[in-house]
């Protein structure tokens, strides 16, 4: 990349989609009010069954998780999708751009706004549920954001992967792949539970090892030895390996005529 022209680059993508999201009231709902509505509900759950501290903690981080990494990576993973929707994909690729240029430019809006449903979700339970935001630490907080960013960007390159591939029948994978790799990581129960082979999946979730890692400090073992090892490892590779899926299917997008197919 050759900086500024590359970051001028990365900063038009990034500033569409701010301007998309700014002009969008329903991406503005979406930030505000389906997060709040899971605190409540999930709160008011543990309040009904009479949960102990502890385990609310437990339940509401994974709430907290689930909301953030589905925030953040939706700016991902409709970089293309808001050109499949306007029929001018084609146009995209005849600009002087690189694939690099709107993954980083789409990625920093998704981070900016993930980082604000995590901070609104913790003023949430904190206000609400009590919920003790202090063990961790700044470092463990960081850490943890890092962690749930770093599989945003891994679902959102695999949605693109899949636009690239499917079209706009990709859609609804936005969706669908956190909830499926949610569901697997032990959102709001421990891993252990889980049914045998489905249990060894989720061995190969790296948010697994970032829900072990930050519950520890609230008083629940973390089954793994290192799970920032196994956590940032993972994520790396497959951030690697996703990019360089999405950049085989773009290619053979180029090829088929998909790019030409989803423009006018």
């Amino acid at each position: 990349m050759r900086l500024p022209t590359d970051f001028y680059k990365i900063w038009a993508f990034a500033a569409r989609s701010f301007l998309v999201n700014r002009r969008n009231v329903f991406a503005i709902f979406e930030m505000l009010f389906w997060p709040g509505v899971a605190i409540f509900s999930v709160g008011l759950l543990t309040r009904f069954l009479q949960l102990d501290p502890e385990t609310v903690t437990f339940i509401l981080i994974g709430a907290v998780s689930m909301n953030t990494i589905q925030i953040a990576q939706l700016d991902l993973s409709y970089a293309l999708l808001y050109s499949v929707w306007a029929k001018s994909l084609k146009h995209e690729f005849m600009a002087p751009v690189g694939l690099t240029h709107i993954l980083l430019g789409a990625g920093l809006v998704g981070l900016i706004r993930g980082f604000a449903v995590f901070v609104l979700m913790g003023f949430l339970c904190m206000w609400l549920f009590d919920m003790d935001l202090g063990p961790p630490g700044t470092w463990g907080l960081i850490i943890f954001l890092a962690g749930m960013f770093m599989n945003a960007g891994i679902i959102g390159a695999l949605v693109l992967a899949l636009v690239l591939r499917f079209g706009q029948r990709a859609e609804v994978a936005a969706w669908a792949f956190s909830y499926l790799m949610l569901l697997l990581c032990g959102l709001y129960y421990p891993v252990s539970i889980l049914p045998p082979g489905v249990r060894e999946l989720a061995q190969i979730i790296p948010l697994t090892y970032f829900l072990e890692y930050f519950r520890h400090f609230y008083g629940f073992p973390a089954p793994s030895p290192h799970p920032l090892l196994y956590g940032f490892s993972q994520s790396v590779v497959y951030l690697c390996l996703c990019y360089a899926l999405v950049q085989y299917t773009l290619r053979a997008a180029k090829q088929r005529g998909t790019l030409l197919r989803l423009s006018e």
